[in-house]
């Protein structure tokens, strides 16, 4: 799924009118690989959908309220992204080997 950087995010992050694969959906919104390189959450309205394919390789899931989760499976423990956040070096060397031989 490619989405296009619409420039009403307060985020530095980003750059105003440029492509980003989205690489999950976690309680409906988008995880993106920004321009710091770091894998953070946007809200959909900061962004207009380029190409809404999404990749066959994401396990979706609803939440309690309804929330949408989707994202490769070895990405969808509740904790994967609050350990590479925490540096945790074994998921952060997961993480981007797996992005790379996922999103190229």
């Amino acid at each position: 799924m490619k989405v296009i950087s619409a420039g009403n995010s307060e985020s530095n992050s980003l750059t105003y009118g440029k492509s980003y694969e989205v690489i999950g959906i976690e309680a409906n919104s988008y995880r993106i690989v920004n321009d710091l390189n770091d894998s953070c959450l946007y809200e959909p309205s900061h962004f207009e959908i380029s190409d809404p394919t999404e990749p066959i390789f994401w396990v979706s899931s609803l939440g309690e309220d309804g929330e949408r989760y989707a994202y490769p499976s070895s990405w969808s423990s509740p904790v994967f992204f609050e350990d590479f956040h925490d540096h945790i070096a074994a998921v952060v060397s997961q993480f981007w080997q797996e992005y790379r031989n996922l999103y190229g």
